[in-house]
């Protein structure tokens, strides 16, 4: 981030985009948020967020909106108190919405259960009750290693109720990294289970607790549900879930708690330095999060099935499985396992299960079901989905059609969400009664968020021109601090442009001036003086019949000071040969330019992806480049890098 102006004063825009898809009728008729939305949060920003923060209840309303005297450290709804879970579970029970299904949930094994509001309520008051005889107090800290299933709902929910700040944690890393974040919160009880069920066998987790516990002196609990029913070891410290919470009662008072409390800790991935604890607080992020799971994805909660695909171990699943939501009083779908076990359409088949109407998740995913082929959607009933939504990574225009056309049956609207773990929520997304949207585009910013796209002094950039995504005004879910280190705050995310918030995104207007994402800005490459996103690339890629994924990376060169190297996946059973691969490259050359033309296109049968199903673009410049591989523990498959390894000295 330390290039000079005139080496990174714009990014190129090379994608041009003409397709655009008018809401539906019935759907612009009826929706949830209309564009007056715009018209009042222009008018009065801090008035419309107020009205928004309504929706909620609060025990004690707040003196002040906002508190930016002290910019970056803001507060939201001053003085104002509210307690979490009463707003995802107790309100809509009292409301007698009791009997309504909060989550259908479906284990990789086939294994389901059925929880309504009243008796998730039920179990989260018996959770809060069990961890307050373990002696956990507002304030405290708790670590949550879990799959998904119920229960981690149920954990963080009985931590917002008793004001414990949860830290979650993702099931898939390893005992180091667990440690690492159990000491940098200073975690007192650690909720985690015996394994889960993955790509269709048990996993263990309780070993990876027990070697991280070793490293951590706050823990004094560890609290394990019984999943797999694997064996597991058992010290001082360890109870049983259903020991401790079962027993427990079911009467619980919920506490009222500031608004600025700490909800939950949520640590980045930490792949090049230490994870950076993100601080979210309760009243502004409840109210940002509520709001925009109504808007977005016009939810109508006596009607909709809703599904978000994320872990509950990323911000998707805390803002859009666990605390959005249910403060709506949602029926959603919770999944335990992969997309393809025990076949490749087990989406599929729970959407038509359950009647999904509203389906949420990521890019990475979408392009793996292209890969796997058109017919095997086409075996399932998917006409409840009514909207499609999209977050993780910028999404290539192809895959964005293919998604409307073979899910969304050529009707439903696809809502591509941009956000980030420090956002908290959605910062912008077209709003699905209101917008027409745009293949691959995220649109505009939703109604009282101020995002700009500036170049490399903070200027805002034209129609057509490219740059730097950034938050020219605070906004209630923002991230307050980095946990225990406001000065790494300050430096990470307000230090490049004054008085803006910056995360490292990449972003450009179109000539409609419609946001277009291009990915980490350490993702760009200099080729020749111009600087191209590999986002623009991969999808200049996917658009050719033959391609259902790609990933790019910039490699160094003698002539260009970056060439461009592309890893690609071909669709179905389509063989690569000498002639497809400078098909290809012609095929990019020919839709953004003789500039963006790839200097090599290597075929591979998978890219190196996490566990969340990012691509490791590291690994790949690695590989182009011809250097040693870097840390690769937090892949989901170790031996992608191998076979890429091979093909590329072969």
């Amino acid at each position: 981030m330390n290039e000079t102006p005139n080496t990174r004063d714009t990014l190129a825009n090379l994608l041009t985009e003409t397709r655009q898809f008018a809401p539906p009728p019935d759907l612009a008729a009826n929706a949830n948020a209309k564009a007056d939305e715009y018209e009042k949060a222009d008018r009065d920003r801090l008035a419309f967020w107020e009205e928004k923060a309504n929706r909620l209840e609060w025990t004690k309303k707040w003196d002040r909106v906002l508190d930016w005297d002290n910019p970056p450290f803001a507060k939201w709804f001053v003085g104002g108190e509210l307690n979490v879970a009463y707003n995802c579970v107790d309100r809509h029970v009292l409301a007698g919405n009791g009997d309504r299904v909060a989550i259908h949930w479906e284990g990789e094994p086939g294994d389901t259960r059925t929880i309504t509001y009243s008796q998730m309520l039920e179990q989260v008051c018996r959770a809060a009750n069990a961890l307050t005889d373990m002696g956990v107090r507002a304030g405290d800290r708790v670590a949550i290693y879990l799959p998904m299933i119920p229960e981690a709902a149920v954990a963080m929910l009985a931590c917002a109720r008793i004001g414990a700040t949860h830290s979650v944690v993702f099931g898939g890393f390893t005992a180091s990294a667990l440690a690492s974040r159990i000491q940098d919160a200073d975690a007192k009880v650690v909720i985690t289970s015996d394994g889960g069920y993955r790509r269709g066998k048990p996993s263990d987790l309780k070993s990876i607790v027990d070697e991280a516990v070793t490293q951590c002196d706050s823990v004094e609990k560890v609290v394990v549900v019984q999943r797999t029913g694997g064996e597991v070891t058992f010290g001082d410290k360890d109870v049983w879930w259903h020991d401790v919470v079962d027993n427990a009662s079911s009467e619980h008072t919920p506490e009222s708690f500031d608004a600025e409390h700490p909800l939950y800790i949520l640590y980045t991935s930490g792949t090049t330095a230490k994870p950076k604890g993100i601080l979210h607080t309760t009243g502004g992020y409840l109210t940002q999060v509520a709001y925009t799971h109504s808007a977005v994805f016009d939810l109508k909660p006596e009607s909709d099935v809703y599904w978000c695909g994320a872990d509950i171990g990323w911000v998707t699943g805390h803002s859009y499985i666990v605390y959005g939501p249910m403060a709506n009083g949602a029926t959603q779908v919770m999944y335990e396992g992969t997309p393809d076990t025990p076949h490749k359409g087990r989406y599929w088949e729970l959407i038509q299960k359950y009647g999904v109407t509203i389906l949420y998740t990521a890019p990475t995913a979408i392009r793996t079901f292209m890969k796997w082929g058109d017919d095997i959607p086409a075996q399932f009933d998917l006409s409840s989905l009514r909207i499609l939504g999209s977050v993780g990574e910028p999404i290539n225009p192809e895959a964005w059609m293919w998604y409307r056309q073979h899910i969304g049956g050529g009707e439903c609207p696809v809502v591509d969400t941009w956000w980030q773990t420090e956002t908290g929520a959605i910062m912008v997304s077209p709003l699905p009664g209101v917008t027409p949207t745009v293949p691959g585009s995220a649109q505009k910013s939703i109604p009282g968020i101020e995002a700009d796209v500036v170049d490399d002094e903070g200027k805002s950039v034209p129609n057509g021109g490219g740059g730097f995504i950034v938050m020219r005004e605070p906004w209630p879910a923002m991230l307050r601090t980095v946990w225990g280190d406001d000065q790494r705050y300050k430096d990470t995310y307000w230090s490049r442009f004054d008085g803006m918030y910056f995360a490292g995104d990449g972003a450009k207007r179109d000539e409609d001036g419609n946001i277009w994402l291009l990915g980490r800005v350490d993702d760009v490459m200099l080729v020749s003086g111009h600087n191209i996103s590999t986002t623009e690339v991969e999808s200049a890629l996917v658009s050719h019949p033959k391609v259902a994924e790609s990933a790019v990376v910039g490699a160094t060169d003698p002539v260009t000071g970056q060439g461009i190297v592309a890893f690609t996946i071909l669709r179905g059973d389509v063989e690569g040969s000498d002639e497809l691969l400078a098909e290809l490259r012609n095929h990019v050359s020919k839709n953004l330019g003789p500039i963006a033309k790839p200097r090599q296109i290597m075929v591979v049968s998978e890219l190196p992806k996490t566990r969340s199903g990012k691509i490791m673009r590291r690994l790949l410049r690695d590989v182009a480049e011809h250097r040693s591989l870097g840390d690769v523990t937090t892949l989901q498959d170790s031996t992608v890098m191998d076979m890429i390894q091979k093909g590329m000295s072969s």
